[in-house]
């Protein structure tokens, strides 16, 4: 059985949901349909006529990639340009593209955590946070003999979650009333008569983002035709999404052994360097991208480096009288994320028991040559 594109993109939205992206950040389906059998998908860093003549070539129906191949508004579709000649090879062959740009960066277990992991760099904090998940307080009234299975739909939906502690709630039983009306259909009582029942009030908490899920897991469980729920927004924060990464080194190392790892770990030939190269490492932030702003924020949490992709020069000037260490690997060491993305879907669709194939585009889309 092949997997639909939906369920392809739900599975991609676990790993990096739509709602932690930075604001305008150009995200989600860009070209094409999800309203298909997908045979085939191809996880890549950019989207241009090379990765698409592969995708072809591999029978692709969905690109799943890291950047935008729309960033601004078209104003027009030529096919006669570069970029166009793309357009017209996906619509043509039926290929759609989905883009996860920052919701995939600052995501646990995404492209900054993954680098980090690659240079030896421990689990640590988010060098920006970039989105808190707002918490909201679920009440549920449920008859006694429906409480433990609505409950565990409500909980094994998302809800409960406090700090460290899952599938956390509170109970308590009581009475409620009601008047089924002459159209209705109750589960307990009769049409126009007052029934009094034994029920269960379920207190639990439930974050912004699995909101919808959560509800819909709770009117599928319940047995009444009119659930009597209430949401309370809380002033607890919730799940907080951050950029960057920053860390304790696992192996201590000086800053020219550090190049060397980064240039193996990223697989990149050549990097620009800021710093002594004898100087000793203790701790280390990464940043995805284009992160050259963040070496303050780097230094104010202790890091002796900072890796992250096109510095510019007055940049580096600044750090180097600072005292902070740069590694510039580029921008397309973000290439990370093609295996790793490939994995994931690879892994959800072999659970879910679907034939669809994942792939991890094999072009390099690095633009510049270094001689």
């Amino acid at each position: 059985m092949l997997a639909k594109g939906q369920t392809v993109i739900q599975y991609m939205e676990q790993l990096s949901p739509k709602h932690v992206a930075m604001e305008g950040d150009k995200i989600g389906l860009q070209l094409g349909s999800l309203q298909k059998d997908i045979k085939c998908v191809l996880t890549a860093l950019d989207v241009n006529e090379a990765v698409v003549d592969e995708a072809i070539k591999l029978g692709a129906d969905l690109i799943v990639a890291h950047h935008a191949i729309i960033f601004r508004p078209l104003a027009q579709l030529q096919t006669d340009t570069p970029m166009g000649k793309v357009y017209e090879k996906l619509i043509k062959h039926d290929i759609a593209v989905y883009i996860a740009h920052t919701n995939l960066d600052v995501t646990d277990g995404g492209m900054n955590d993954w680098m980090a992991e690659a240079l030896g760099i421990e689990p640590g904090e988010a060098l920006e946070d970039i989105h808190t998940d707002r918490l909201h307080k679920l009440v549920v009234f449920v008859p006694k003999d429906h409480h433990r299975q609505v409950l565990e739909a409500i909980l094994n939906a998302g809800a409960g979650a406090i700090g460290q502690y899952s599938h956390c709630s509170f109970n308590t039983e009581d009475q409620g009333t009601f008047i089924p009306g002459a159209e209705t259909d109750p589960y307990i009582g009769t049409p126009g008569k007052l029934e009094t029942v034994e029920e269960m009030r379920i207190e639990t908490i439930v974050p912004e983002s699995l909101q919808k899920r959560v509800i819909q897991a709770m009117l599928k469980s319940h047995p009444y035709e009119e659930v009597a729920y209430d949401l309370y927004p809380m002033d607890l924060k919730g799940r907080t999404f951050g950029l960057g990464r920053v860390g304790k080194l696992r192996e201590p190392a000086t800053l020219g052994e550090f190049v060397e790892r980064v240039k193996e770990k990223l697989d990149v030939p050549f990097v620009r360097v800021v710093g002594d190269l004898n100087r000793p490492l203790r701790k280390a932030a990464v940043v995805g991208g284009s992160g050259g702003k963040y070496w303050k924020a780097s230094m104010f949490r202790g890091a002796d480096v900072l890796v992250t992709g096109d510095i510019d020069y007055h940049t580096a000037q600044d750090a180097q009288m600072a005292g902070i260490a740069l590694i510039d690997p580029g921008h397309n060491a973000e290439k990370i994320m093609k295996a790793k993305v490939a994995e994931w879907l690879e892994q959800k669709l072999r659970e879910g028991k679907y034939e669809t194939k994942v792939f991890a585009s094999g072009i390099d889309t690095e633009p510049f040559r270094f001689i």
